[in-house]
């Protein structure tokens, strides 16, 4: 484990630069450094990775109390490129390289929030999060409530969230349910790059404290930002669920890199005259079961995909939370989750793939619950 972690601080997965088209590339080489910007009322694609990269820049700029702290964050830019460049803008003081302790940077960062500051503290996976989980429930989110609320903890604990590629099962959990489960804590999981940017703003401007679990895979992905979203005044609201597609056969509700499994299959089920209202969750916790209750009540069938396990997880709660709720009465069927495998995360690829949601099983949980 040891050799494998220091492996990782060599030579992380995903530093690969991001991907821009051609239009993305020219807006590049005319703007500043800072990110893409555009005079004209237009959408651009920005990858996750710039998006987050926007989002601290921006917040770092905006409050001097906000600083990052983590393993390789500063002068190598990050383990996965997401601060690149702050550290020459910002300098030690903001943006801080820490030791491979996650225990002592983590308490060192939720006594700083204490203090007054606004600390953004990055793990170089959430599976790392575990050798923290004192600071981060006893010490974060415990505090304004056993304090009555008179010593707020504004700290964002973020990084990458459940399964890569090829590490394997110390490095592939997903911790929104572990973290989902705690009071105390906001838990937001963003998907698309206007998620990214407006949750981390959102979650730093926070006076709780707030886990951001982002997912490796999608750091290179491009999607497109609207004009809107490349303001700096820009916030998604915590707490607040997305339609990404809308339906009227089956409801799809999802979080992270698996909204574009659901899309997928709800493109490939529409050719075959399934129309899926897709739910991109985006809040873990708190959780907008208002928004999935009104989805169901219209499509009157419900699955749920996620990349954690199935026992106690994301899914689990949704079907739980309908089945207690007034849209139980409109399901025509019992609701279905599409979950990750029940068994830690295989190294090799054939036995990785079959353990992660695709969009054959997705499709295959859809025709079960429409009986078709």
């Amino acid at each position: 484990m040891a050799a494998g972690r220091a492996l990782r601080l060599l030579a992380p997965l995903g530093c690969r630069l991001p991907q821009h088209g051609p239009a993305a590339r020219r807006l590049l080489l005319q703007q500043p450094r800072r990110g893409l910007r555009l005079s004209a009322a237009a959408a651009i694609q920005v990858t996750v990775r710039d998006a987050l990269n926007q989002a601290l820049d921006e917040e770092l700029e905006r409050d001097e109390r906000v600083f990052l702290l983590g393993e390789e964050v500063a002068q190598y830019d990050g383990a996965y490129k997401i601060s690149r460049g702050l550290w020459k803008k910002y300098g030690d003081k903001r943006i801080i390289d820490t030791p491979i302790s996650e225990m002592g940077f983590t308490g060192i960062a939720v006594g700083a929030a204490m203090a007054g500051l606004r600390p953004v503290c990055e793990f170089m996976t959430f599976n790392f999060s575990m050798q923290a989980i004192d600071q981060v429930i006893n010490s974060a989110a415990k505090t304004c409530y056993m304090s009555a609320g008179s010593i707020p903890v504004p700290i964002v604990f973020r990084g990458p969230n459940g399964a890569s590629a090829g590490v394997a099962a110390q490095h592939s959990q997903c911790f929104a349910a572990w973290y989902g489960h705690c009071p105390g804590l906001k838990v937001v999981s963003p998907w698309s790059s206007e998620d990214a940017k407006g949750l981390l703003k959102a979650a730093i401007r926070d006076d709780n404290p707030v886990v951001m679990l982002e997912n490796e895979l999608l750091y290179g992905v491009p999607f497109e930002m609207s004009e809107q979203a490349q303001s700096k005044d820009f916030v998604v609201p915590i707490g607040k669920a997305k339609i990404e597609r809308e339906g009227t056969h089956v409801t799809l509700v999802s979080h992270s890199r698996p909204v574009g499994h659901c899309l997928e299959a709800a493109a490939v089920l529409a050719k075959e005259g399934v129309e899926c209202e897709v739910v991109n969750l985006r809040t873990i916790r708190p959780m907008d079961i208002e928004t999935v209750e009104a989805s169901v009540i219209k499509t009157n069938h419900l699955v749920t995909v996620e990349g954690g396990w199935p026992q106690f997880g994301v899914g689990a709660e949704i079907c739980a939370r309908i089945m207690e709720g007034s849209a139980f009465n409109y399901l025509d069927a019992p609701a279905v989750r599409v979950t990750g495998a029940d068994v830690p995360m295989p190294y090799a690829k054939i036995l990785e793939d079959n353990c992660i949601p695709q969009v054959k099983d997705i499709i295959f949980a859809v025709k079960k619950t429409l009986n078709i």
